[in-house]
């Protein structure tokens, strides 16, 4: 029983590392977040800017949302305005709410 007590009391007063982030040279490079459309382009912009897509899904539900596939990406779009572009296999990219949607 003291065993225990001895040992749980030097668990408790050991001091705890962490690891620090790497500095410099040693940090490791983020993915660079690829270049997708933009929320609130249009459909005639991004097909300017991003070329045909590879396939047209028709509009679903109402109101309508269309999906546009690229190789790299998709773009969704509520009637002819861009709502999200997505990269399969990444991680999502949260960006801050329009300070005018508040």
């Amino acid at each position: 029983m003291k065993t225990c007590i001895a040992l749980l009391l030097a668990l408790a007063t050991a001091p705890l590392y962490a690891q620090a982030p790497p500095a410099g040279d040693q940090a490791q490079a983020q993915p660079a977040v690829p270049d997708v459309p933009q929320r609130g382009s249009t459909m005639a912009q991004v097909e300017a800017k991003y070329g045909a897509p590879r396939e047209k899904h028709a509009a679903v539900g109402k109101p309508p949302i269309t999906r546009w596939d690229y190789d790299t990406f998709s773009v969704y779009f509520e009637r002819e305005y861009v709502i999200h572009s997505v990269v399969p296999g990444s991680p999502p990219v949260i960006t801050a709410p329009d300070a005018d949607s508040g």
